[in-house]
């Protein structure tokens, strides 16, 4: 894992140069993004229907990689089917295929290689926790490094096979030292002492499961191996311990996460005392004045937990995606349906293409497969966090909210981002992963002061949507503004590129907030907290 531009793609195909000798059996195998399900598990033989009309199963990458290595290339960007089969694989060491009339099976076993950037997207954890170890290069490297990785560049352009050569003794004596570490390993052995240690580690990094103990153990062991000890020694588990939990760590869910940056109230100054942007109530309240002064800009942040309380039901905010909910042109279960899955080609269905040839040759008609996949989704959620939230326990019920909407966004397997606004400021809190399992750690850290930077927060749920669908054009986007409405600046005109939702957390008998009237304009929907709950 790393950024563009740190050797990811060529330390892992370096890795082909160390394999044993016979390579025939221990392939390395790429398995590019462009794949499809064919490729990956295998399919009818083509030729041979052709020539003989005879049914031949053709082996797909999946056959190719058994007993080595097979290679993906940004690994976070899978299509989420071939990640299904990868992990059906994984589990089973047996690849089934049952399609276009045919029934074949065969044993799959390989290592699992993958690269991968994270500001690119996060991994699904199903797949991120089948990786045995993990890597996290840097961007950093230094001057003098950066002037050698140049030079060595150089000399392999000019002269591939010559720079190759290079290194030839170095990489044989590598292959001759991890043929017989793997010879020694049946014989290395590791004392329940420090099996207690990893043990102990991994409790101390909150990981799920013991998938982690497991595989830090044979780190260990085949550390040992490379380094021809029959016996386990506690170097040997030390250095293989951040390979195991650098993906895996977790913080612990009985401890409060390090509080935000505490408030400060911007100084007056001649810029913003006399600025003309003012709000539609004709306050004179510039955009600065939204973020930190005011009625609210004084008071310290301050802390409310979840509303335990309060059950809510947010299937309603999850019905109408893509814009559905404004235009008002498609019934919510229409909305759903083309929200939710895409049709697209995927080859010949050759059972069918056979079927209705009805014995004609050449065959008149290639059927394509249609296959129906589910369109990504991104739920942005923009949190008030302004001091006016604290009144009447607000805040508590926006948070409940807010888990409750990344509670059902992780069953449905979406994509969630949160934003908050408010202590004169925009923060990320979560950027845009698949929906976490659990969030009331961090939103019980969550504090609430200064004023509500509005428009700042929205500038900035634009820009990232942009972005992501630059990523991914076919993703359905929703949005959700949680606020009490009290801001007097006009957002009129801005509009995000999704279903947009605003709830309204205020429960006063007179309403000072502007709920309604933000979600006219936006064009967004209105609805009130109290609506949501069970």
């Amino acid at each position: 894992m790393g950024p563009r531009g740190v050797a990811k793609s060529t330390l892992a195909r370096g890795l082909a140069e160390i394999l044993p000798q016979q390579q025939k059996q221990h392939p390395f195998v790429t398995l590019p993004l462009n794949t499809t399900e064919e490729m990956l598990v295998g399919t009818l033989n083509l030729e041979q229907i052709l020539t003989d009309r005879s049914v031949v199963f053709q082996p797909g990458l999946l056959a190719k990689a058994h007993q080595g290595v097979l290679y993906v290339d940004e690994v976070n960007l899978l299509n989420d089917s071939l990640v299904d089969l990868l992990l059906d694989v994984a589990a089973s060491g047996v690849n089934l295929v049952e399609r276009d009339g045919i029934s074949h099976s065969h044993e799959s076993r390989f290592v699992l290689l993958g690269t991968m950037n994270p500001d690119e997207g996060e991994l699904r954890p199903q797949l991120l926790d089948r990786f045995g170890f993990a890597i996290e290069l840097e961007s950093t490297p230094s001057a003098a490094e950066r002037v050698e990785i140049v030079k060595r560049r150089q000399q392999f352009d000019n002269d591939p096979a010559a720079f190759v050569a290079q290194y030839e003794t170095q990489q044989g004596i590598l292959r001759d030292k991890i043929q017989s570490a793997r010879l020694l390993l049946p014989q290395v052995n590791c004392s329940d002492s420090l099996r207690m240690l990893i043990a102990q580690r991994c409790l101390d990094a909150n990981v799920d499961g013991v998938r982690a103990d497991l595989v830090w153990l044979r780190g260990a062991l085949a550390h040992a191996a490379l380094n021809g000890r029959q016996e386990v020694e506690q170097e040997d588990v030390l250095a293989v311990e951040e390979l195991v939990l650098c993906h895996r760590r977790q913080a612990d869910s009985n401890k409060m996460p390090p509080a935000p940056p505490p408030f400060q109230r911007p100084m007056a100054t001649p810029n913003n005392q006399q600025s003309n942007d003012t709000d539609s109530s004709g306050s004179g309240r510039n955009e600065h004045d939204e973020t930190g002064a005011g009625d609210w800009g004084g008071m310290q942040p301050q802390q409310q937990q979840l509303c335990a309380e309060d059950k809510l039901n947010v299937g309603r905010l999850m019905m109408s995606l893509n814009g559905g909910c404004r235009s008002g042109s498609q019934s919510p279960s229409e909305t759903r349906r083309k929200g939710r899955q895409q049709r697209m080609y995927q080859g010949i269905n050759w059972s069918e293409t056979l079927r209705q040839s009805a014995g004609h040759w050449p065959l008149p008609k290639l059927i394509p497969r249609l296959i129906t996949t589910q369109r990504p989704r991104l739920h942005m959620v923009m949190l008030d966090a302004s001091a006016s939230m604290v009144g009447g326990h607000w805040f508590a019920r926006a948070k409940a909210i807010v888990r409750s909407i990344a509670a059902r966004a992780y069953h449905e397997r979406h994509y969630f981002m949160l934003l908050g606004f408010g202590n004169g400021q925009v923060l990320t809190h979560l950027n845009k992963r698949r929906a976490p399992k659990e969030l009331a750690s961090l939103l019980d850290g969550l504090e609430a002061g200064g004023g509500t930077p509005l428009h700042t927060v929205l500038v900035k749920a634009a820009k990232e949507a942009q972005r992501y669908m630059r990523q991914e054009p076919a993703t359905d986007q929703a949005y959700y503004l949680i606020t009490d409405g009290r801001s007097k600046l006009s957002v009129k005109g801005m509009q995000l590129p999704g279903s947009t939702w605003v709830i309204d957390v205020e429960s006063s008998a007179v309403k000072r907030g502007r709920g309604p009237q933000i979600a006219q304009e936006l064009q967004a929907q209105y609805i009130a907290a109290s609506e949501l709950l069970v």
